[in-house]
């Protein structure tokens, strides 16, 4: 067996534990035609070589990521509500990924494109240094359950990872309905060196006034949920 101190330098670390469990989902016949007719307008498949989003959006313009988009609910308001900025969204599952897809067409916008792939290979391999102004992870899944917190998505590995991805300045943004795992993102946000936390009280945000009550986030009122933002910038 290869030891790590016998891997060359630059190859991609490996992947042991991963933040999501594939699952197939159910899929609506319009999501799977969307999946088809409109993947090549707004996909981007993933590959293991740096993008140029000059040319993939036809402009240079105020970039934003979303992280784990869902059904992309939100990350649709938001490209159509800033029509000046582009948006790249991130998602595993592929219903979310055709229903935004969706969601794009009858808004007719133009300034978001799609990467369906895990967002650890896609920030490693597929996104340049300091190509994002903003990152949004907006309610990752929890893992509730102690022996499941190494999965969670906020790790010092992968918060060191966003900050060669965001621009000088940039902001990454979190949020979560799930206490305990709001506490552990400001411990680990806090321990990054690179990052200043945005809070006056160096704490949790205001609820963002772009930010819409996802489907998602209702059920979660509905439930008795509290909300927690986060917001830190890149020194």
């Amino acid at each position: 067996m290869v030891g790590l101190a016998d891997k060359p330098a630059h190859a991609p670390r490996a992947r042991t534990v991963r933040s999501f469990v594939n699952r197939a989902g159910r899929i609506t016949v319009g999501q799977e035609r969307a999946l088809v007719k409109l993947w090549p307008r707004f996909g981007v498949e993933f590959a293991a070589q740096p993008l140029n989003l000059d040319a993939l959006f036809g402009r240079a313009a105020h970039r934003v990521m979303e992280i784990g988009f869902g059904n992309g609910e939100h990350l649709a308001a938001l490209a159509h509500a800033h029509p000046e900025r582009d948006y790249l969204g991130v998602e595993v599952h592929r219903p979310g990924v055709g229903h935004l897809l969706l969601a794009l067409e009858a808004l007719a916008l133009g300034n978001v494109r799609i990467v369906c792939h895990d967002v650890v290979e896609v920030l490693e391999r597929q996104i340049p240094s300091r190509a994002f102004d903003e990152v949004l992870i907006l309610f990752p899944d929890p893992w509730p359950k102690k022996r499941h917190h190494k999965r969670r998505l906020i790790q010092m590995s992968f918060v060191a990872l966003l900050c060669e991805r965001l621009k000088t300045g940039g902001i990454l943004r979190l949020t979560t309905d799930w206490q305990p795992y709001a506490e552990q993102m400001l411990e680990v946000l806090d321990a990054e060196p690179r990052l200043a936390n945005v809070a006056l009280d160096e704490r949790f945000m205001p609820r963002p006034a772009d930010r819409i009550r996802t489907r998602f986030e209702m059920r979660g009122e509905r439930l008795g949920h509290g909300v927690w933002d986060l917001a830190y910038r890149l020194k």
